[in-house]
């Protein structure tokens, strides 16, 4: 597969995770160019998400991207660092 194609073995688990419960998800991993993995609406709010596994390490392409963004963007190794996420914003 390409590059830009390949996908984190967690990945389907923490989507499905974080649309069970009630978040929307959209994959962006067509963008490439170190784009992070999905975007996540969540109470009005969107997040950046680069999905990785326990020991994943950015690329250099998405270490930039981190570097450079204005915005908001994590990194998101497990279901329950993705749940974490939306209990935080949800405490904001």
């Amino acid at each position: 597969q390409p590059l830009f194609l390949r996908k984190d073995l967690n990945q389907d688990a923490i989507i499905t995770a974080l649309r069970g419960a009630g978040a929307s998800v959209q994959l962006l991993t067509q963008v490439r160019y170190g784009c992070p993995d999905i975007l996540c609406g969540w109470r009005g709010q969107n997040i950046l998400i680069e999905i990785k596994t326990a020991d994943g390490k950015l690329t250099a392409d998405e270490r930039e991207f981190f570097d450079t963004w204005r915005g908001q963007v994590t990194i998101v190794r497990t279901v329950e660092d993705a749940l974490q996420l939306l209990e935080d914003i949800g405490e904001r």
